[in-house]
């Protein structure tokens, strides 16, 4: 982002008053407040803030209040007001935890309109910056998106100061870094970046940091407006960075070595870099028994290429092989589709477009009803489709597994990108069949194992399993936790030791049955 001429302070503040008028200019938000102060009225104030972003019981009673009526009860030399009011001010005037000294006008009106008050001195070149944001929050409640049965229920919001606090009660690691960026040449939105210097990957931190200052937009409104700008392919359908709304997940993912950035008004942090079976992982799968999840992790695996490629198989059979069928269901197949007047590719895109659009229907009405109709109007659109004999049962089958199957998926952004690529095998079986979905399989295939995030391998560990055969332990299957004692080779993270105790605390384990046994004896 490119750098902005400064405009200087004067220590005029008729000059100052003036250039911000100028600039801030029919907005009508804006708050001046000019006051004297002094037993005699002869000390110049103003204060400048936004209504509707600061706390104004805040401002009045700690800052107007103490200024205009406190300051009254000492009695300092003149000469020590008129040279040190600033300082007066500023160290023992305002009883606020944060004041910050602000040597650019540009800068302390960025301040003002990030819910920020400042306040200006005649006869000084420095501006006083008070914390005073007050805006309304909504309330910390557990992500829809997200939930579990088990586990933390807090969820982030859109104001970011909260996030990072989430984050921050998490890990109690000195450690661990947060720095600010300003994001957006008129937006200027803050994006704080997070990591753990032991741990983190400095040339993914460095990379990092040079995308995002590559970034040269108006406006950031959003963490996916970030995303888009800073993944390695945006072409890919598939993300490269993972977002959640989780405060725990960030967590866990900041101890792996992995980056967060969590940008205000979004209650999504992005986490770096992010990997195909990363993005299979859900939350839960820590904090329930590790044969609970891998009995759950299993499960999604063969989920997805269930809602990939089954309704493009049943295109491709019903259309050019039915004879690799049992004659019996091969029969009952073509008796279901005996009175169906079209095709089954155009049988299977009305199925699967009804579908699509439900499903958009439900996320845009929110609630119950939402829900009720995806359910209710799947329900009813396929009962009637069948009876009116558009489309056979079984294609109804086949669209109400698929969609059951896609709905394990943990991550809603690699469910799109599934969404997508399901469309396209739908069109290569319904031109050359199996051979068709074959060939799509593959490209699906190569396009993931192209893939990078930040340099790393999009399929690791699975394209690399001879340099990470370790990291398997928490791929499709994952071990109990005390045998993950190393965090992620593939992560090249600094601190490579995650649990260096388990030896002690087996044989404290193992002194503990010695002595039960002896005292049962």
């Amino acid at each position: 982002m490119k750098d902005k001429i400064k405009i200087p302070i004067s220590k005029d503040l008729d000059v100052n008053l003036k250039k911000i008028k100028e600039i801030l200019a029919d907005c009508d938000d804006v708050i001046i407040r000019e006051f004297n102060v002094g037993k005699k009225q002869n000390y110049r104030f103003a204060l400048i803030y936004i209504d509707g972003l600061i706390d104004k019981q805040l401002i009045n009673e700690y800052v107007l209040e103490a200024l205009m009526h406190d300051a009254r009860d000492e009695i300092p030399s003149p000469r020590t007001v008129s040279e040190d009011l600033y300082e007066l001010s500023k160290r023992g005037g305002i009883p606020l935890s944060e004041v910050k000294d602000i040597y650019c006008l540009e800068t302390a009106i960025d301040s003002v309109l990030a819910g920020e008050t400042i306040l200006l001195f005649d006869g000084f070149s420095e501006i006083l910056l008070t914390s005073s944001r007050g805006w309304p929050i909504r309330g910390i409640a557990e992500p829809t998106t997200e939930s579990v049965n088990r586990g933390p229920r807090d969820g982030f919001t859109e104001t970011g100061k909260v996030n990072t606090s989430l984050i921050r009660r998490r890990i109690r690691d000195p450690k661990l870094k947060l720095k600010y960026q300003k994001i957006g040449r008129r937006s200027k939105t803050d994006v704080a970046l997070m990591y753990i210097e032991d741990i983190v990957d400095k040339e993914v931190l460095k990379e990092l940091n040079r995308r995002l200052k590559g970034i040269d937009v108006d406006a950031i409104l959003e963490s996916s407006y970030i995303e888009q700008l800073i993944e390695d392919n945006w072409l890919s359908p598939f993300p490269q960075i993972q977002d959640t709304e989780r405060p725990d997940a960030v967590a866990a993912a900041l101890y792996e070595g992995r980056i967060a950035l969590v940008v205000d008004n979004s209650p999504s942090a992005l986490l770096i870099p992010a990997t195909f079976n990363i993005l299979l992982h859900s939350s839960e799968d820590y904090y329930g028994r590790w044969s609970k999840a891998n009995l759950v992790r299993v499960i999604r695996y063969i989920s997805l290429p269930i809602s990939l490629i089954l309704p493009a198989i049943y295109i491709a059979i019903t259309s050019y092989h039915p004879g690799i069928l049992p004659t019996e269901l091969a029969l009952y197949l073509a008796a279901t589709r005996i009175d169906v007047p079209f095709p089954a590719f155009i049988e299977a895109f009305i199925m699967e477009g009804t579908l699509e659009i439900l499903r958009e229907a439900g996320t845009r009405i929110s609630g119950p009803i939402g829900t009720t109709i995806g359910i209710v109007g799947g329900l009813v659109i396929g009962q009637a489709a069948v009876e009116a004999g558009i489309v056979s049962p079984f294609m109804i089958i086949i669209v109400a597994l698929t969609t059951i199957a896609s709905f394990t998926l943990p991550s809603f952004s690699l469910t799109s990108g599934i969404r997508l690529w399901r469309f396209l095998l739908m069109i290569l079986a319904t031109v050359l069949g199996l051979y068709g979905i074959s060939i799509g399989f593959m490209v699906f295939l190569a396009h993931l194992v192209s893939l990078k995030s930040f340099g790393i391998p999009y399929m690791d560990p699975y394209s690399n399993m001879v340099n990470n055969f370790y990291d398997l332990k928490d791929s499709i299957i994952q071990l109990p936790y005390k045998f993950m004692k190393l965090r992620p080779k593939f992560l090249n993270t600094t601190d490579k030791v995650r649990m260096n105790n388990s030896r002690y605390i087996n044989s404290l384990l193992n002194e503990s049955e010695g002595e039960d046994k002896n005292d049962r004896g």
